[in-house]
């Protein structure tokens, strides 16, 4: 039998009712820069999720690289390029779209998080794209960030996860296996197997990664 939602809130002043107001410190922690702390958080993230929207459907997306993949141009800008996965590129059409963004920046091992929220510009300038190459790789695109807000986010999260608690991970076949869930998305007749040998294959030899050459476009 299907679920039905009831006791709905819609209205900001309802939903305040229901909380506490934040502790200063919440509030005060945001700040409209990068400073040097904010930094040294950037530079040491291999991973960083976005959020972008193009007024109809919302996305979150990850993108990886070597840690400071993302570049600090200056106070106020941050940016990364492209790094070839599936073309389906659903991140930058949104902000072509509409250019608001939130960014959540991990360094494994550490439960906080780096919170960035602003405004993104797509560019193929030359000059910013040689700036933001990793190996000698040039990005077909820079994602320009006009910083806003920058905070860090507790760890509660991702300590009740336990994320980078090795001792919680589920063994092999505990694990959800994504290559049968293609299997019956798309209902493809290959095996289950099959994809997942086709993705690893596809992780090894035709995706960039640190120190590889191949660069499919």
């Amino acid at each position: 039998m299907e679920q039905q939602v009831t006791s709905t809130v819609d209205d900001v002043g309802a939903l305040r009712t229901i909380y506490r107001e934040p502790a200063q410190m919440v509030i005060d922690k945001v700040i409209d820069h990068v400073d040097d702390g904010v930094r040294s958080f950037i530079g040491a993230s291999p991973m960083v999720i976005l959020a972008t929207g193009d007024g109809r459907r919302n996305d979150a997306s990850p993108r990886g690289g070597p840690a400071g993949f993302v570049r600090v141009l200056d106070e106020h800008r941050i940016a990364f390029g492209d790094l070839v996965g599936n073309n389906r590129i659903d991140s930058y059409q949104n902000l072509v779209a509409n250019p608001g963004i939130g960014m959540l920046f991990l360094v494994p091992g550490v439960v906080e998080t780096l919170r960035v929220n602003g405004v993104a510009t797509v560019s193929h300038d030359p000059a910013l794209r040689e700036g933001c190459a990793i190996d000698g790789r040039v990005p077909k695109v820079v994602i320009v960030v006009d910083v806003e807000e920058c905070y860090i986010h507790c760890g509660a999260s991702f300590t009740r996860g336990a994320v980078w608690d090795t001792n919680t991970w589920l063994s092999g076949d505990e694990r959800p296996v994504p290559s049968a869930i293609i299997r019956e998305h798309t209902g493809t007749e290959a095996t289950a197997e099959q994809i997942r040998t086709g993705l690893q294959e596809y992780y090894d030899t035709a995706i960039w990664h640190v120190g590889g050459n191949n660069d499919p476009g």
